[in-house]
């Protein structure tokens, strides 16, 4: 037999589910493409601990957020790392954002979102974010921030303390399973193991090829880009300040937010990325975007949504477009109070032949090969429960 379990990928669900191993005795070996780890997505999000506002009851988003936001917060409780109840205010800024705001309190309530809160009044609103402006509005008072990447450092110290490995620079390149072992080529070295979970995010399809998966769903990575308010203007904003999103995408608009350094940020958007890292308009690959206009799922994508894709890049393109979309909520803000940042993430999201974009988690097995294929937010205020759900259902 190979020798323990393999893990691909060193974010921070690759690397809880190696802590969850580790802790009860497993043998377990990360391997990550980078020099760090929480490289990519977990690196470079919002760091916002989600309660659980948007997701569809019964869902496995739904469930494990419920589940992991009550195990970071205690996680970063026994590593003294920071962890701050800004609270966050989801505002629909005219009438005709009430029934979508009906449905986010819908399922905020099935999904047990603690102390939430509906406003139909201004004056309540303006006690809790002063300078928003909106016709109503639902406050989720203990959503959180956090800084994910020193929460998967955290982790990672409890991997090796257990005795468990993490090998950085260590791009997987190939993997068969063959005579019961999995085994698994780097540029470095090869392994062999009993079993692998792939936890590779932007990478995630590529690395399914190699086990003979289906190539559905295929990776479409979008990138976020954030702006910041100026010092002398973060007290605009107390906490956070959401729109209501818009059913038909798995974006939630952009939005304020006030992390756990106290600095304000305003986005992300979200535009197609040129590149599966391309963190710019600079950063650009002819595989990665060949390969989105190939598949078949990339025109009626763009059939249906050319419209929302156009007024994303132009916002990305054009610093008024984005602004007018955040001063919608804090009409005192101004175009000059908005710095450009080189802060951008680029969003795996996973999406279907026919062109559908997918809502929530997806595992695939093959054989002795365990494949997480979408794990976008909340994926990081999850990442522990997903680790448990794992070993529960996959690796018991």
């Amino acid at each position: 037999m190979g020798q323990g379990t393999g893990i691909v990928g060193g974010g921070i669900v690759g690397v809880a589910l190696a802590r969850a191993l580790a802790l009860r005795g497993d043998d377990v070996t990360v391997l990550e493409k980078e020099n760090r780890l929480a490289a990519h997505q977990t690196g470079h999000n919002s760091g916002v601990v989600h309660a659980g506002l948007y997701y569809a009851p019964g869902s496995l988003k739904a469930t494990l957020c419920a589940e992991g936001r009550g195990q970071i917060r205690d996680f970063c409780a026994e590593k003294r790392l920071p962890y701050r109840e800004v609270g966050k205010l989801v505002v629909a800024v005219d009438e005709s954002e009430r029934g979508a705001l009906d449905e986010i309190e819908r399922r905020a309530t099935s999904n047990g979102v603690p102390d939430l809160e509906r406003i139909d009044d201004a004056a309540r609103i303006a006690e809790i974010e002063p300078h928003v402006q909106g016709v109503s509005a639902v406050h989720s008072p203990h959503t959180a921030v956090v800084d994910y990447a020193s929460i998967t450092e955290a982790m990672a110290q409890d991997v090796r303390a257990c005795g468990g490995r993490i090998l950085l620079g260590h791009e997987v390149t190939a993997m068969r399973e063959q005579g019961g072992k999995v085994y698994v080529r780097t540029a470095a070295s090869e392994h062999a193991f009993e079993r692998v979970v792939v936890c590779a995010g932007l990478q995630s399809d590529v690395v399914a090829r190699f086990v003979g998966a289906d190539a559905s769903p295929r990776i479409l990575p979008f990138r976020g880009e954030y702006w910041a308010l100026r010092p002398q203007r973060a007290g605009l904003v107390r906490g956070m300040i959401y729109p209501v999103p818009d059913p038909r995408f798995p974006f939630l608009g952009v939005h304020f937010t006030r992390g756990v350094y106290d600095d304000v940020h305003v986005g992300p958007n979200a535009v197609p990325a040129l590149a599966r890292e391309g963190y710019s308009w600079l950063h650009w690959s002819a595989a990665d975007t060949w390969g989105s206009l190939r598949w078949p799922g990339a025109w009626p994508l763009a059939r249906q949504h050319w419209r929302m894709g156009a007024d994303e890049i132009s916002g990305s393109l054009l610093k008024p477009r984005y602004f007018r979309k955040a001063q919608r909520f804090i009409p005192e803000l101004r175009m000059a109070d908005l710095r450009r940042t080189s802060a951008a993430g680029v969003r795996a999201q996973a999406w279907g032949r026919g062109g559908e974009l997918l809502d929530d988690f997806a595992i695939d097995q093959v054989g002795s090969v365990t494949l997480l294929r979408n794990a976008p937010s909340p994926a990081a205020t999850s990442s522990l429960a997903i680790a448990d759900h794992l070993i529960r259902h996959h690796l018991s």
